[in-house]
């Protein structure tokens, strides 16, 4: 086990300016608090800080980060505090060490809850300081060398949460050398018998390719150094994970593989690298469509370099990345290389911001995080944004938009600005108008058409593939269904207080909220709405003698009146005008975001004189006014909504209606009345056939018709046919 002085001198190695007492204090006091904990292993759990400290001075961070490292066991492990820890080493690292510490773990909370929540509150943290990335992914990287050491079941999730979260994770950070040793820990445990053969051909293979390497390697020397470049370079060999996902891609044997050896040339700057590629490709001949410049375009981890495949000496495919030494090391250690943890400001978010392209799309992750939604939802958004590989597009202006492949115009939208994509209603790539669905290709410039009537259709969520358009598209979907449903809160509720001769404000609303568990009018208007609460709960809560009062149901506004029912509890409703009535609610079809159902005994058609019953958790039930069906509401007169129809005439979208026929019991009556009913371009969608005599067959009809015109033209004409006896429609 490391003692003080040597992990001291490992951090003097590259900071002469060590601070050794913040580091023995932290070695000393997590020792004391581990104490005589032990590890699955049987090793003194003190040994995992340690090592995790360790791995941090290897990546050259900075003392506060690897203090950090030896204490960041010590609240979720000991009985250490955060006030404690603050008062000891300060607030900053108190609030670094309360970052890596999970979320405490409730019974009602499942395991993909428990992982989500601890993600976001790490990630949260993360975006006010990325040293706890830092320290997270070393802690994580240490237990995953260790995990023989733990039991089989939690082994595998361990694994595969390291596979869908904590790798990806790093490799979005650039940190490509830490991704590809956890992608190779977590695959030897998840496929072992997979990783066994791969390892087995790879240690085959570079025993062979010895040589080849070693002429590969003077043959690019001598070429560079004909043309003035200084340059070293290395050979590289894919890992075994590496391998196994591309042989899972692209469904091919590992024989198959062209690229399992590759070759980095470092130069001293930029401008060497074009030249070094320029000796290259007009020595040996290039592969068409493997040429790469991540210079030009850094991925959005800031890694930078040039790919290119060339046919080699001995005619074999020789994979090629060109790119400086700054570059190689920003490409393997990535935001840990940054120059911010060396000179003692590693807060400093702003220049962090500004330089680092990889802490941007964390900060825009933590955006998306504050603006809601439920933890698989979170979990959702930040795998989608982790895995997916990446297309570069460009507005009309020429701002680069990195997008994950197989991203739409929508998706491109969003990324541009949340208004932007709630506002977009169509696109130019290219300049050509392209449907919506279009995926994106590299270099397409991307012109959105936008609408200030336009709100994004629920439908999107399933053409995106952005966690961020998701999420966007989610909350605008809540919010007009939360307008939609507060809406109707508001016209039952003033219609009842109007029936108890009332007044209904906003104010007054306000001033029960809490008695109702609500904190916002719009929340309890809308559960209103939905039929969570009752108007008269809101009514007796705001006038509590009113409970007490028997108030007759009867609504006085303007309008023709009717009953229904037959007794004396008879419920007057109001019945909307043919011209319009702006007090009810418009229907304006069957594809509402609020849920629309029609009578299940005979339908409702436009034209109809309706009414709607309201039923908590399932919406609306539309009514014909004089359905008998209605009289089993009489006694619920909160559920009674006054609605009108609001179709457009060129809408060809069909409602339901029931039709009961009597026929002739003879053959090809069904097809007489069948042939009547497609002549009029009515559609059938359910049939029933009774037998009551020997000479007659009743039916029932079920069909799909656009309006009560369209309906009465189709029994007219039935009632015309030889083989009809009777024709009517069913209320139902």
């Amino acid at each position: 086990m490391m003692r003080q002085y040597e992990l001291v001198e490992r951090v003097a190695a590259y900071n002469p300016q060590v601070n050794e007492d913040l580091l023995n204090r932290a070695y000393v006091y997590a020792m004391q608090k581990h104490g005589s904990q032990k590890r699955a292993s049987g090793d003194p759990y003190f040994s995992h800080p340690l090592e995790v400290a360790a791995i941090l001075t290897d990546l050259k961070l900075d003392d506060a980060s690897v203090a950090v490292g030896l204490l960041h066991d010590t609240i979720e492990d000991t009985s250490a505090t955060r006030d404690e820890i603050g008062q000891l080493f300060g607030p900053k690292i108190a609030k670094l060490v309360d970052g890596l510490t999970k979320i405490e773990r409730l019974d009602l909370m499942s395991r993909e809850v428990q992982q989500a929540e601890t993600l976001r509150k790490l990630l949260l943290a993360v975006s006010d300081d990325v040293r706890v990335l830092l320290v997270k992914l070393a802690d994580r990287l240490h237990n995953m060398r260790t995990i023989q050491h733990v039991r089989e079941d939690k082994r595998s999730r361990i694994a595969e949460e390291t596979m869908d979260i904590y790798a990806p994770l790093a490799g979005r950070m650039g940190m490509q050398a830490m991704r590809d040793e956890l992608e190779d820990c977590a695959f030897r445990v998840l496929h072992p018998d997979a990783y066994a053969t791969i390892s087995a051909k790879l240690a085959e293979l570079s025993d062979k390719a010895g040589p080849l390497i070693e002429t590969i390697n003077s043959d690019l020397l001598a070429r560079l150094e004909e043309k003035g470049i200084v340059a070293k370079i290395k050979g590289r060999q894919k890992r075994p994970y590496s391998i196994f996902s591309k042989m899972q891609r692209k469904s091919v044997g590992f024989e198959q593989l062209s690229d399992i050896i590759a070759y980095r040339i470092l130069v001293d700057d930029l401008q060497d690298c074009y030249g070094a590629l320029g000796v290259v490709h007009t020595t040996w001949r290039m592969v068409p469509g493997r040429f790469k410049d991540y210079i030009s375009i850094p991925k959005q981890n800031d890694y930078r370099s040039l790919h290119t495949t060339i046919v080699g000496p001995q005619k074999q495919r020789i994979e090629l990345q060109i790119r400086t030494e700054e570059m190689d090391r920003i490409a393997e250690n990535g935001i840990a290389a940054h120059p911010l943890y060396k000179d003692g400001i590693a807060g400093d978010r702003d220049r962090l911001t500004a330089e680092s392209r990889a802490y941007a799309w964390l900060r825009q992750t933590v955006e998306n995080i504050a603006q809601g939604g439920s933890s698989a939802e979170f979990l959702e958004h930040t795998k989608l944004e982790l895995f997916q590989d990446q297309v570069f597009c460009f507005t009309p202006k020429g701002r680069l938009i990195t997008l994950p492949r197989g991203a739409t115009p929508i998706d491109f939208a969003y990324a541009v600005h949340t208004d932007v994509g709630d506002s977009c209603v169509g696109a130019k790539v290219n300049g050509r108008l392209m449907p919506l669905i279009q995926p994106l290709q590299n270099g397409d410039e991307v012109e959105i058409i936008r609408s200030s009537a336009q709100r994004p259709a629920p439908a999107w969520e399933q053409m995106v593939i952005t966690g961020k358009a998701r999420a966007a598209i989610r909350r605008a979907t809540r919010n007009h269904l939360r307008k939609q449903y507060s809406g109707l809160g508001r016209h039952t509720v003033s219609r009842r207080f109007a029936q108890a001769s009332r007044t209904f404000s906003d104010e007054a609303l306000k001033t029960i909220l809490p008695r109702l568990g609500f904190t916002e009018v719009e929340d309890a208007l809308a559960a209103v709405g939905r039929g969570d609460v009752t108007a008269d709960t809101v009514l007796n809560t705001l006038y509590p003698e009113m409970a007490e009062e028997s108030t007759p149901v009867t609504d006085r506004l303007d309008g023709e009146e009717g009953w229904v029912g037959s007794t004396q509890s008879q419920l007057r409703f109001r019945v909307p005008q043919e011209t319009g009535d702006s007090e009810a609610v418009p229907l304006h079809g069957l594809h509402s975001e609020i849920p629309v159902h029609f009578a299940p005994n005979g339908g409702a058609v436009p034209g109809d004189r309706i009414v709607g019953i309201l039923t908590p958790g399932e919406g609306i039930t539309i009514y014909p006014i004089h359905s008998p069906s209605l009289g089993a509401f009489d006694d619920e007169p909160d559920r009674w909504l006054d609605v009108r129809w609001d179709i457009s005439d060129r809408t060809a979208e069909r409602y339901p209606a029931r039709i009961k026929l009597l026929v002739r019991n003879e053959p090809g009556s069904l097809a007489a009345v069948a042939e009547a009913i497609a002549a009029r371009a009515g559609n059938i969608e359910n049939v029933r056939m009774f037998a009551p005599g020997g000479d007659f067959t009743e039916m029932e009809i079920d069909l799909g018709v656009w309006d009560l015109k369209h309906l009465n033209r189709i029994i007219s004409d039935l009632r015309t046919r030889p083989v009809v006896n009777e024709a009517h429609r069913v209320n139902g």
